[in-house]
Parts: C-alpha cells; sequence; structure tokens
C-alpha cells in the first residue's frame, strides 16, 4: 500500500464515519476496497461523484470506472 492509497483510505473512512455511503461501480462499498481499486487499475481511471441532499448535505460518494483513450 503506498502513501497515496493509505491517505485516501483514512479519508474515505472520515467520511463514513459521518454517515456517508460509498459504493463502487454502483455497488456499496468500503474504503479499502475503493483506495485498492483507485490506484491498482491501469486501463482505466475510478472518478468520484459526490451526492447531496436537497440540503446541500453529501449523502453518498460514487466511484465509477471512466475509461482512458
Amino acid at each position: 500500500m503506498n502513501d497515496d492509497e493509505i491517505e485516501l483510505e483514512k479519508r474515505l473512512k472520515e467520511i463514513t464515519g459521518q454517515g456517508v455511503d460509498l459504493y463502487l461501480e454502483g455497488k456499496p462499498s468500503s474504503p479499502e476496497e475503493i483506495a485498492k481499486k483507485y490506484f491498482v487499475c491501469e486501463d482505466a481511471v475510478y472518478m468520484p461523484d459526490f451526492v447531496t441532499d436537497e440540503k446541500g448535505k453529501l449523502t453518498q460518494v460514487r466511484y465509477d470506472r471512466v475509461k482512458c483513450p
């Protein structure tokens, strides 16, 4: 695990501690799984989509794969 992966996992754990749900490719996921996929995949990039409720409170972070050219 490199420093960037550790830092992302730490930030995602903080977010989930605030009641925010995490998704990877449309399925509920853990901070560990997202951090691992985010830095391992070589032919694609995972892009976060931050979902808020009507009051602007963050409720979900969805990581979806975006293919590289």
